[in-house]
């Protein structure tokens, strides 16, 4: 694993335009790259053990979009999907899970739910088991965090893009990118720096991977693939499901190996689109199949539509239809549109009597209703993905300060870490767990060398 190295041999540099004289940098002692869900807690955590050690910290939150929190605000329909009523490790996959955990533990459930309502936003369950505000309104969520930022001491500015973050014999040294907005203020001095970029998902958020570059200039190496989590997937055009866009059911999604040996599967909501699939089940298995065609290609993914029903149960039931037709008894168990889709994709006459049914349609029917194969051609991109799949290992950091193993004085916390969760909430948790170690682990480590 490559070292943490000092770039910089001053903290001065001559200012373009004006001869030999050098440019006074901003000294803080904690700067924030990233004013995200991770960002914005890490700075709330921080400024609050600051204040509470009463050892005055110049904390600065630095966000290169416009806007800050711009994917809390589009997270969950608008109205922002806070956390999940249990959230575990095994909702997770990437980096080791008793690492994840570990992580998870320092800042669970119960103690979002109490952050939350201590800022004013009183958090609702749903019947999935997700939490969302009682307002319904994401803003709620995100304007709560920007006044706890400002009330903990900490300063938060956009845009302000960090170029680089390189080491410097009094900590990090840190160069803002373009022109206007903050950029003219010159560089920073921090004595520590936390990375919570996040990662590739919605660029037009800011999250466009320049945070895997920062990391890798101090340092860190990444995971062999950055790929779309949480992300629709495509299927070919003419594709019967495409046609029934908008319509939603049940169904179960599992992977298979090259082989056909059954991997990860998922169960929930599936739905139709003009351009392939979506719904929770989908956008759940979506990291796995990418994955899993990198490094395994063959690999297969195969839809039930009546996932709670076993293929005894159903071909037993079609053997006794007797004169009553296979398009009656399906419509009975599924949306119309799809039962007429699912029998004319099969070749089935959905109005000759069950009785005159051959026995190799009627097994074929069984088995397309409880695994079809999906000729997934794509995906849509990081455009549409919710989260990246890929990143910093978790290895490469203390768990317990969430500090650079090879950098330190460097902390990561969020979506830049090799972890990605679920659909559900499950993401936030990791941005409010990893983003409250990294903070207060960053100010304790702050005090021990002051």
């Amino acid at each position: 694993m490559p070292l943490c190295t000092s770039l910089y041999t001053s903290g001065l540099e001559p200012v373009p335009g004006t001869g030999n004289i050098p440019a006074m940098p901003e000294f803080v002692d904690l700067a924030v790259v990233g004013g995200g869900a991770a960002g914005l807690m890490t700075a709330i955590q921080a400024g609050r053990r600051a204040q509470a050690a009463g050892t005055p910290s110049r904390i600065v939150v630095l966000e290169g979009a416009r806007k800050p929190g711009a994917k809390i605000l589009v997270s969950g329909g608008g109205r922002c999907n806070v956390t999940h009523h249990v959230v575990d490790a095994g909702a997770f996959a990437g980096s080791s899970p008793r690492a994840v955990a570990k992580v998870l533990r320092e800042f669970p459930v119960p103690e979002t739910v109490r952050f939350f309502e201590d800022l004013g936003v009183i958090l609702k369950r749903e019947e999935t088991g997700k939490l969302f505000p009682t307002t319904d309104r994401a803003h709620s969520v995100l304007d709560a965090l920007l006044a706890a930022v400002r009330n903990a001491g900490a300063e938060l500015r956009h845009p302000w893009r960090a170029a680089s973050v390189r080491r410097d014999p009094e900590g990090f040294r840190l160069e803002p990118e373009g022109e206007g907005g903050n950029a003219d203020r010159g560089a920073l001095l921090a004595r520590r720096v936390i990375l919570a970029t996040g990662g590739k998902s919605l660029p037009k958020s800011g999250s466009d991977g320049h945070g895997y570059a920062l990391a890798r200039a101090l340092g860190h190496t990444l995971t062999p693939h950055l790929l779309p989590g949480l992300v629709p997937l495509l299927l070919p055009e003419g594709h019967f499901l495409r046609r029934l866009s908008g319509l939603s059911f049940p169904g179960r999604v599992t992977l298979r190996a090259p082989t056909g040996k059954p991997g990860v599967r998922f169960t929930g909501p599936v739905l139709c689109t003009h351009f392939g699939l979506s719904g929770p089940a989908i956008m759940d298995v979506s990291r796995h199949l990418l994955l899993a065609r990198t490094e395994a290609p063959g690999s297969t993914l195969h839809l039930a539509f009546l996932p709670e029903r076993s293929r005894e149960e159903l071909d037993g039931a079609l053997r006794h239809l007797g004169p009553r037709t296979p398009g009656r008894w399906l419509r009975e168990l599924l949306p119309g549109r799809l039962a007429d889709a699912l029998l004319e994709h099969g070749g089935v006459e959905a109005s000759r009597p069950g009785h005159q049914l051959p026995r190799a349609a009627r097994r074929a029917l069984v088995e397309a209703l409880l695994g079809m194969p999906l000729p997934v051609t794509g995906h849509r991109g990081f455009n549409f993905a919710e989260v990246t799949a890929g990143g910093v290992p978790l290895s490469e950091v203390r768990l317990d300060t969430m500090e650079s193993r090879p950098c330190p004085g460097l902390h990561l916390c969020g979506e830049i870490l090799d972890v990605d969760g679920r659909i559900g909430g499950f993401n936030f948790q990791w941005a409010w767990a990893s983003g409250t170690v990294a903070g207060r682990g960053a100010v304790r480590r702050l005090g021990a060398s002051a």
